[in-house]
């Protein structure tokens, strides 16, 4: 049982170094769990992407995507016009009666939700290099036969911190109650969303062909 559990912490662990940070993926959970918004359906896909992108890391994809630098420019480039679009989407909603409407819900429909998450989940490239090319090179050292292990250590991470982000998010809504929080939370949505689009434009556009 030993030899099993140490591929399975350790691709906990390393999984759960790399996903707890701010960024725009978790802004956008965070900002659907507090809107309490089809929270189950978005960490569900989270969730089971990053499953899939390291297993597929894992598989060998990831070699194969670091010798296509090309792709990695072209979905930088991608996912730099998406969260810049997010990002002045948020910041307009701060100065919107939209964003007086804390406890209203439901005017978001699921194919929506889960359209956006699947764009702040596959539009990074940040997702490709920790998700598949790191995490698949971490699980690829590991014994053919408990590389299994080691992804459903990695996948478990990922679920629990999502549904943690998602789920958790109430606790904070007696301080969402008041309308001037949430207009601070999209204005930090928006700054950090159009931040993130100008850093990957001028690295995908300054990286050597």
């Amino acid at each position: 049982m030993t030899h099993v559990l140490m591929p399975f912490a350790t691709g906990f662990l390393l999984s759960a170094a790399l996903i707890v940070a701010i960024g725009a993926q978790n802004l956008f959970v965070l900002r659907q769990g507090l809107r309490r918004e089809h929270v189950g359906a978005i960490v569900l896909f989270c969730g089971a992407a990053d499953a899939l992108l390291i297993g597929a890391g894992v598989a060998g994809v990831g070699a194969f995507l670091a010798a296509v630098p090309r792709f990695t420019t072209l979905l930088a480039l991608a996912g730099a016009g998406f969260l810049g679009w997010y990002g002045v989407r948020a910041l307009r909603r701060m100065a919107s009666p939209e964003a007086m409407a804390v406890v209203a819900a439901g005017d978001t429909t699921l194919t929506r939700a889960l359209l956006a998450t699947a764009g702040f989940t596959l539009l990074n490239p940040h997702v490709y290099l920790d998700t598949v090319l790191l995490m698949g090179a971490a699980g690829s050292t590991q014994p053919e036969a408990l590389r299994p292990f080691f992804v459903a250590g990695a996948a478990a991470a990922s679920f629990a911190w999502f549904a943690a982000l998602g789920y958790g998010a109430r606790l904070l809504r007696p301080l969402f109650a008041r309308p001037a929080a949430w207009r601070v939370l999209d204005a930090g949505v928006g700054i950090v969303m159009l931040t993130l689009a100008v850093s990957l434009a001028a690295r995908a556009l300054t990286a050597p062909a």
